[in-house]
């Protein structure tokens, strides 16, 4: 499901570029990362619940994207984001 306040200020201190950086990709694929890790954590226990499903294939068509795109700019940057 969603993550914390907290551990989303975690996740964005430790790929963010500067200190005001949230909206780069690095930053966006963690946390959308950290949010299909709960869902996938939420599926073990609710194996019937479609509509939490189709917003985890969106979250991962998604991600991949911005991957794509991260792999396109530099792929430096894409071999630290996606390990």
């Amino acid at each position: 499901m969603s993550i914390k306040k907290d551990t989303k200020k975690e996740i964005i201190s430790k790929f963010a570029t500067n200190e005001k950086d949230t909206g780069s990709a690095q930053v966006q694929i963690a946390v959308i990362s950290e949010r299909i890790n709960n869902l996938t954590e939420h599926f073990k226990l609710h194996k019937h619940d479609n509509h939490s499903k189709t917003g985890l294939i969106a979250m991962v068509n998604r991600r991949k994207k911005l991957l794509s795109y991260i792999s396109n700019k530099d792929n430096q940057k894409y071999k630290e984001t996606h390990n």
